[in-house]
């Protein structure tokens, strides 16, 4: 996916992607991961996502990673937070607490940049990757995280409805994209709904994917 087709959708505020009540799934199924307090949860393509919040809330350690810095940015101002910002390895990276987000791209973060983590947090990523992008990314994020089990939210709708993002992404090809990485565990299955809804019709799923 072109980067300035990401960084033309911030700065229009067309991110009907953005969920303002958070994630439902997420919250209802959270407690499936067995996270302890002070665990480190990674959500690639974070966007200003409220779940980077209520996943700090649940004593998590949160660190993501988003290519639009207008997106970083807006996270910390509309949740009244003062990030610290430094500049590492072409990434810029803001602290604030448990919260640390890098604004960048996703394929220049490091195994060494990102450090340890626990989980992994995956609603907005593998869904905005065209399907050539999808083994390299996949492979990208399990190499930088070390294999860490992963909460998967993925759509599964007939892409001839619309075009994405987000894309269709269904079972079998998760299956492919991490095959010998993760073993995939179905955790719900509900209606499309929200903007996407308008578009077309299938189901949002959420996965886990273990090692």
């Amino acid at each position: 996916m072109d980067p300035d087709f990401w960084h033309q959708r911030w700065q229009e505020n067309k991110i009907a992607f953005h969920e303002v009540e958070g994630n439902a799934l997420l919250s209802s199924h959270f407690h499936l991961l067995s996270l302890q307090e002070g665990d480190r949860v990674f959500i690639p393509l974070c966007g200003k996502s409220n779940d980077i919040g209520w996943l700090a809330g649940q004593g998590c350690r949160v660190v993501g990673i988003e290519l639009s810095q207008a997106a970083v940015e807006a996270f910390f101002a509309e949740n009244g937070l003062e990030a610290e910002v430094s500049r590492v390895g072409g990434l810029r990276r803001y602290r604030s607490g448990p919260i640390e987000l890098f604004a960048g791209d996703f394929f220049k973060l490091s195994k060494e940049l990102l450090g340890p983590v626990d989980a992994i947090y995956d609603r907005a990523a593998m869904v905005a990757m065209p399907e050539r992008m999808r083994t390299s990314y996949a492979h990208h994020l399990a190499k930088v995280s070390g294999n860490a089990p992963q909460f998967l939210i993925t759509f599964d709708y007939d892409q001839s409805q619309t075009e994405g993002p987000p894309f269709s992404v269904p079972a079998e090809a998760i299956d492919r994209l991490y095959a010998g990485i993760y073993r995939r565990e179905p955790v719900a299955s509900v209606k499309i709904a929200g903007p996407l809804a308008e578009r077309c019709s299938g189901t949002e799923n959420a996965w886990l994917l273990r090692p």
